[in-house]
């Protein structure tokens, strides 16, 4: 039984592999309320070319589509990485109240890293933000992506040369 916030970081762990599959940057999301999952989704930008097919986003588009309200209180949002500054805004706005993500993101985290859009005490709501969940496991997976993308990269340079 799924019961433990590490349990539903796991789900999101698994929703990541998925992104890893299509050669997507391995992040992903799930949307809990009252020990249910509402709502899953794994990154899409390259699969779609769409900017907005981040993880927490279709996440939250799912789950507004399931509950049918665009308002996601009682819910929590785990994801694998910090949230960007759109999806943070995404997340505000949704009025989900609490977040949980695994790995920081040192070049766009906005859920305390680079800055905290999620508990801005300006905004009309905030949210409670638990950060490191499975930190070294979301982490891990994302610096093996990049890794293998950029010996991808290398070897199709070697090979046009």
């Amino acid at each position: 039984m799924v019961n433990s916030t590490e349990d539903w970081m796991r789900l999101a762990l698994e929703q990541a592999d998925h992104a890893a599959i299509l050669n997507e940057v391995p992040i992903g999301a799930v949307i809990v309320k009252d020990n249910e999952v509402i709502s899953a989704a794994f990154n899409l930008r390259e699969t779609n070319q769409d900017s907005l097919a981040h993880a927490e986003l279709l996440a939250i588009k799912r789950a507004c589509d399931a509950l049918g309200t665009w308002r996601l209180e009682d819910c929590t949002l785990y994801v694998t990485l910090e949230p960007c500054p759109m999806c943070a805004g995404a997340i505000v706005q949704s009025r989900i109240p609490t977040v949980v993500y695994g790995a920081k993101d040192e070049k766009a985290g906005c859920a305390g890293t680079l800055m905290n859009l999620l508990e801005e005490p300006r905004f009309n709501h905030r949210c409670e933000v638990i950060a490191g969940v499975l930190e070294h496991e979301c982490g891990d997976r994302l610096t093996r992506f990049f890794k293998e993308l950029r010996l991808r990269k290398k070897a199709k340079k070697l090979d046009k040369a």
